[in-house]
């Protein structure tokens, strides 16, 4: 056994090749498994090539010959890591003897690395991955033999897949804000709703026990005392039974206004809970109502203006949203402009089957910043933009400290 050649068990990857055969009968001085080896070598679009216990280059194949940007005859007899694996990506010097090609003669340990690089000729560096397997001759270790292919396009388009994942993980991190942003203004207002709603149904209450409760006790008490009075009526003499009848007449009279009186509450509670007029006259009228009933309470001068044809109708749901919308565009005026006076625009606008409702109410109070309407306490413009957008419509609200507020709705009018 030669010593300068390292022995070393059998490797299940080494590469074995065949003792060197003997010249054939018609005088070929190769055999003919190396004529179909490097027929094979040289028509694949790997590169490939090997190197002795020294690491010079004993074959290359064209196509990784001109992957390093060498012709195979200049290749040949040169140290392959000096020459095409002699520094990291980052420029820093590559040991040889930390070189995995290398280690497959040395050590006779295969490897499969896609994480270096190779220089060219032109000292530009290309990914690669290549792959080493020993060579063994019988039980000796003669070299190593290389495989490699330009991974280049592979790393640049792994890397614009990352890039559009971590964009794209953004973009859902970002979303997933937003909707949970969202989800929580939600809850905060349909918390606000339920409390609007309780709130209401405790005013209500209290107005019937207050007011009609009361009405109804006196009513009572009235028919009680005119029903002990009209028992007692036949001993009564002549002239009691005038004085009786005087009281009765009297106190009849007093339980006719006490009536009149909560038929009148009764009208304004059911007012208050859905308007009679929206139901008798429509949507524009209940809309006019509203709103002279509004400027009148508020003592508000008010610019009036409708321009629309009588026969534009809206469905009974998109109406009543509409009339809600309103009547809170008014009560943001009552609660926080401290205005003078209101303009209060309403018109159709577009072509028979696409046409825009647009209602405006603007007026010349105290104003406020935008972000006060975006603000995630802004109860009432955020049930205003949530039933806008049920019916496809919209909200904009233009508002400045100091010069007023106008809101207007946009709303689709159905054919």
């Amino acid at each position: 056994m030669d010593p300068s050649h390292p022995a070393h068990p059998a490797h299940p990857d080494a590469i074995h090749v065949p003792a060197t055969a003997a010249p054939s009968l018609d005088g070929a001085s190769a055999p003919l498994w190396q004529h179909q080896l490097s027929l094979l070598m040289e028509s694949t679009g790997e590169g490939i090539f090997g190197v002795d216990l020294a690491g010079h280059c004993i074959f290359i194949n064209r196509s990784g010959a001109r992957m390093l940007g060498f012709e195979p005859h200049e290749v040949h007899g040169r140290n392959m890591h000096a020459l095409t694996h002699h520094s990291h990506a980052d420029g820093a010097p590559y040991a040889d003897t930390d070189c995995p090609i290398f280690n497959a003669f040395r050590q006779g340990l295969p490897c499969r690395i896609d994480s270096e690089v190779f220089w060219r000729r032109d000292g530009s560096a290309f990914a690669v991955e290549y792959s080493s397997y020993p060579i063994i001759d019988g039980q000796q270790v003669c070299g190593a033999v290389v495989t490699f292919t330009d991974i280049t396009k592979r790393k640049r388009e792994a890397a614009a897949l990352q890039r559009a994942n971590d964009e794209l993980e953004l973009r859902v991190a970002g979303r997933t804000g937003e909707l949970t942003a969202a989800l929580g203004q939600l809850r905060e207002l349909s918390a606000y709703l339920d409390k609007v709603r309780e709130d209401e149904r405790t005013r209500i209450a209290r107005e019937v026990h207050d007011e009609l409760g009361s009405l109804l006790v006196a009513l009572k008490m009235d028919v009680n005392w005119l029903d002990k009075r009209l028992s007692e009526q036949a001993a009564r003499s002549p002239q009691e039974a005038d004085t009786v009848r005087s009281g009765l007449r009297s106190k009849c009279q007093g339980m006719s206004r006490m009536i009149e009186t909560a038929v009148q509450n009764v009208g304004r509670i059911i007012t208050d809970l859905r308007p009679s007029i929206l139901d008798h006259q429509g949507l524009w009228a209940a809309l006019e109502w509203q709103a002279q009933e509004f400027v009148q309470s508020a003592e508000l001068a008010l610019d009036w203006q409708m321009e629309l044809d009588s026969a534009v109708e809206l469905p009974e749901a998109a109406a009543i949203a509409v009339f809600r919308i309103f009547q809170e565009m008014l009560s943001n005026v009552g609660r926080h402009a401290c205005a003078s006076r209101i303009a209060i625009h309403i018109g159709v606008s577009g072509a028979h089957g696409a046409q825009l409702l647009r209602l405006s109410v603007a007026d010349n109070g105290v104003g406020a910043a935008a972000a006060a309407f975006e603000a995630a306490t802004a109860y009432g413009v955020m049930g205003m933009r949530e039933r806008a957008r049920h019916f496809g419509g919209e909200i904009a609200i233009h508002s400045a400290p100091g010069h007023g507020a106008q809101f207007s709705l946009t709303l689709p009018v159905p054919p």
